[in-house]
Formats: C-alpha cells, structure tokens, sequence
C-alpha cells in the first residue's frame, strides 16, 4: 500500500465524500469579494463554522483551503485567517481573495467557535483543557484524534470543491504551523488536493523527539513512527505543486531544508529564510504570491 492508503488503515480514516448542505449564515463586502460566514456538519454531527471567500470576478475560480495556526490561542481560529483577530501576517483569506481565489478557512476542533458554549468567544482558562481532551477522550475509546482532524479537513475541500463558484481542478491546501500539519498530512491523503503550500511544519519525528519538540495532539496516534515519517508525507504528495516554507530558527521545521533536499523533486519549492517559527512580512508574501501563482488565479 501507498503512504495515502496505509494511513488511511492505520486511523480509520474513510475516503472522502460531497458535502450536501452547507448553511450560509451571513454576509459581508470586501475589497473585490465577499466573505461569507458558513456551516456544515462533520463526522460526528458536529458543526464546523468557517469563513467562505468568494471573488467578485466571472467564475469558475481556484480555491484554497486555508488552516490556521495553534499559537496556545483557542479562542482564534478562522478568524485570523480573516484577518480580524491574532497576527495580521495570517490573514490569507482577504489578501488571496483579493487576487482571484476563492478561500475556506474552517475553525479546528476546540478553536474558536467549536469551543464549548461557557467559553463565548473571549479565552478561557479550560481552553487547554478542552484541546487535551478532543485527543484523550478518542484514545479512551479506540480512536484518535487525527481521524477527526483530517476527516473534518477533507470535508472542508470537499466543501470547496463542491461550490459551482470553483474550479476543483485548481483546488488546494495552505497552511502555517498546525495549519501546516493539517495541510501536509491531508494532502499526502487526499489527491484532490491539487497543491500545498506547508509553513512551519515539516520536521521529521527523530529530530523533533531529539531536541525535546512539542507534537500536535493530533499526531498522538499509537504506531504513528513506525508507520511513516515527514519524508513519507511528501513524497506522498509529489508530484503536485508544493511548497515548503520554514526558517532557520524553527524547531518545528527543524530539519525541512534536510528533508526536501532528500525527496529531490523539482514539483517542490522551499523557502528558508533566516528567523523564528512566527510568520514574517517575506514569507507571508512568498506564500500569498505562490498560492496565487500555482493555482493561476491572476490568469484566469
């Protein structure tokens, strides 16, 4: 079996499928779009609330799946993907949308509006506790995190690509941080994820374990080391556009010049500047201008 098909075996994961209602909630004018406020329902009828860019221009238009980072802040998730709360040099949403693409950007389980209801939507003190607990309750019962993550991450592309709005021949998947995680691990699942762009999150678990590394509770799957590793993961998306960002100073992409070096394809782009795992003015431009530049949204 391929990386795609082993780790869909080793989680359970099931293969992905349309997404038959999506509730429009409200709406809002930007520069050049609008960005609508949406809901669907995942695997465990849970809803997932996320921000829908659409551009104002003649469809069909490439899209992207935008996942956002963890940063120890529960309380923001799709939002600053929107730019409406965190760190500004997250805001992919409008900035892509303002160059042609449309843009999903789903809150993560225990982020933001998938918070239990007592924390509204400021912080609070069992944040931590509510993210600790989506990933060891599922232990306790046989499952794992990740087969939510990913189900939920698949279903935001099937989202995406269902619109009649969207071309989902020019579909793909971003990400910095945790959002990078999610990005690598569901593009090396899901095919349909025409590209990647993945910051701030490639690293291989020897390196990480070695210098003493944090790992998503996502990543808490029993036998995931023995399965596979970073490298695996993207040879798995090759030969799909990639692109692979990371600084000198990140632990959580200590060794990704290493790894792309290895895996040698010419589908792959990397970016390695000097700096810490925090985006900064040049890499977020990198990555707003490749996501632009491989999904041709500024040629259609």
């Amino acid at each position: 079996m391929d990386v795609a098909q082993r780790l869909r075996a080793h989680l359970g994961l099931a293969l992905p499928t349309p997404v038959t209602e999506v509730r429009r909630i409200g709406a809002a004018p930007g520069d050049g779009f609008v960005r609508h406020a949406i809901e669907y329902d995942g695997l465990e009828g849970d809803p997932i609330p996320a921000f829908l860019y659409l551009p104002e221009r003649e469809p069909p238009v490439a899209g992207v799946v935008v996942f956002h980072q963890h940063a120890g802040e529960f309380d923001i998730g799709k939002s600053e993907v929107a730019g409406e709360a965190g760190d500004p040099l997250q805001a992919f949403g409008p900035a892509l949308a303002a160059r042609g693409l449309a843009v999903l950007a789903p809150d993560a389980i225990s982020f933001e509006d998938r918070r239990s209801p007592s924390c509204s939507v400021d912080p609070d003190d069992a944040d931590w506790l509510q993210h600790y607990n989506a990933m060891a309750y599922r232990l306790l019962n046989g499952d794992v995190l990740m087969r939510k993550c990913l189900d939920d991450a698949q279903r935001a592309v099937s989202v995406l690509s269902g619109l009649p709005e969207v071309d989902e021949a020019r579909v793909g998947v971003c990400g910095h941080s945790y959002g990078g995680s999610t990005a690598l691990y569901l593009a090396a699942v899901d095919s349909r994820c025409r590209f990647a762009c993945v910051s701030g999150a490639l690293a291989s678990l020897g390196a990480r374990q070695r210098k003493g590394i944090g790992i998503n509770v996502f990543e808490v799957v029993p036998g995931l080391a023995s399965l596979l590793d970073a490298e695996d993961l993207l040879r798995a998306i090759v030969p799909r556009p990639t692109f692979v960002v990371s600084a000198t100073n990140d632990l959580y992409a200590t060794d990704a010049d290493e790894i792309v070096r290895r895996v040698g394809a010419n589908t792959i782009r990397a970016l390695r500047v000097e700096g810490e795992h925090a985006l900064d003015p040049e890499r977020s431009r990198a990555i707003i201008d490749w996501v632009v530049g491989v999904s041709g949204a500024e040629a259609s």
